[in-house]
């Protein structure tokens, strides 16, 4: 019963995605699930946390996702390095966002690396898309 609530509540958020983003995300599950057996799943929580948490970057900086995309992903942000706007995160508020597997995959990997200094592993990547696609 608890696994069949957590695809329910799994399979809503993500109907804020593309199919193609939506394939992703079970990818990266099954990634996590072999990195790491007691994984049970993407965590929005465990994504806010990722995403609102400040840590030294790689310019050597206190730096957070939010730093650039604000709080509230359906307003728009501005990138803390260049002043560049950036488009509203959140797919409801912007429907091109979680559309291509591509661009979800090198944002992720440039953001981790920007806010983290390293690359996310499967299950953070999961958390941080869930919370999203859940904003």
């Amino acid at each position: 019963m608890k696994y069949l609530a957590f695809a329910l509540l799994f399979s809503t958020s993500l109907m804020a995605a593309s199919p193609e983003v939506v394939q992703y995300m079970n990818e990266l599950s099954k990634t996590a699930k072999a990195e790491n057996s007691s994984f049970s799943g993407f965590d929005a929580a465990r994504g806010k946390e990722i995403f609102t948490s400040t840590h030294t970057g790689k310019q050597g900086k206190p730096m957070a996702c939010s730093s650039c995309h604000t709080t509230n992903l359906a307003n728009a942000g501005k990138n803390s390095l260049t002043g560049k706007v950036i488009d509203p995160l959140s797919p409801r508020a912007n429907p091109q966002r979680l559309t291509s597997t591509k661009e979800v995959t090198k944002w992720l990997k440039r953001n981790f690396m920007d806010v983290y200094a390293r690359e996310g592993s499967a299950q953070e990547k999961g958390d941080v898309l869930t919370y999203i696609m859940k904003n």
